[in-house]
């Protein structure tokens, strides 16, 4: 049994459930697991699971960040927004892990696993990738055994991606899609959850950026005409030219709450989001990457866990 003390920033997200989940199992019973949370809504999912402790507070507040980090074994940081303005995207992806760094020093906590994004440079065509190189340059700058992991898009039951194309396709009867053609090699929030785990247990990993992605590059228009085809709502998809998917990217960007897709998300397409080749993948820590369909095929056609069995079998991972 490990009684490790872990601390999570955006424990309480879609890939923040899994690795809960996994550390749990990791640890049999033992060790403790903080994860800060400013609503109550959004973690009532982990709580229930044991050794799990969801506590109230700010984690861009210095006093509270660094009451947080005292006395941790490590600390794996989550946090990231897909949409905001270049001063969000700067708080929440460069200014967080620099203060998460300071706050590790002060307290003698050494080990960070952060999960930064596929794509992620200075030069990237995205205020969002632009922002995610600056983080992983602080945390780099830091001194700390830091590891850093770039995840391609993240699939899951509980994802915001392909469960969203097939809801839209749904109840509209063609799919207008703006940069159809963008490139994506999409991994299973499991895979990437284990990956996190097993960085924290292989020192050997210390310094190193490891790209987080599936076995398989598709498209946008392929992934959303599965989306359709496994939900039983397939519709045609109409690539939009670039002036009118920006100018539907705007259109969503003036309506309430989070928008589906903003200009900055097509900027981070203009470049293959796939692994480059030069950097290890999951292969380095042991993991076989998980195709989507053995997924999302059972999760979009709510098959029964004996048919989700099958597809594992099929795919070669009984």
């Amino acid at each position: 049994m490990r009684a490790d003390n872990f601390l999570i920033l955006g424990g309480t997200g879609f890939v923040g459930r899994s690795v809960c989940e996994k550390l749990v199992q990791r640890a049999q019973g033992g060790g403790r697991i903080v994860v800060p949370s400013r609503r109550a809504a959004r973690d009532q999912h982990i709580r229930m699971l044991p050794t799990v402790e969801v506590v109230q507070a700010d984690v861009h507040d210095d006093a509270a960040l660094a009451a947080l980090v005292a006395g941790r074994d490590a600390v794996i940081n989550l946090v990231a927004i897909l949409h905001g303005s270049e001063a969000q995207f700067e708080q929440v992806h460069v200014e967080l892990p620099t203060r998460l760094a300071r706050a590790c020093a002060a307290a003698g906590v050494r080990r960070i696993v952060h999960v930064s994004a596929l794509g992620a440079a200075p030069d990237a065509p995205s205020k969002y990738q632009r922002s995610k190189a600056r983080g992983e340059a602080t945390l780099r700058a830091s001194g700390l055994d830091v590891t850093l992991l770039r995840p391609s898009t993240i699939f899951g039951e509980h994802d915001r991606f392909m469960n969203l194309f097939a809801r839209l396709q749904a109840w509209l009867p063609l799919m207008p899609l703006g940069a159809a053609d963008a490139q994506f090699q999409p991994v299973w929030v499991d895979d990437v959850a284990d990956a996190i785990v097993r960085c924290l247990d292989d020192r050997t990993t210390i310094g190193q950026t490891i790209e987080c992605t599936g076995p398989e590059v598709l498209t946008l228009r392929e992934l959303v005409r599965r989306a359709g085809s496994w939900s039983g709502h397939a519709r045609p998809v109409i690539a939009l030219p670039d002036a009118l998917a920006r100018l539907q990217a705007r259109v969503m960007e003036w309506l309430p709450g989070a928008p589906l897709l903003s200009r900055d998300n097509l900027d981070s397409m203009k470049r293959p989001n796939v692994a480059s080749g030069t950097l290890p993948g999951l292969g380095r820590l042991g993991i076989v990457p998980t195709p989507i369909e053995v997924v999302m095929a059972p999760v979009l056609g709510r098959r029964s866990p004996e048919a989700r069995l099958d597809l594992w079998r099929a795919a070669g991972r009984h």
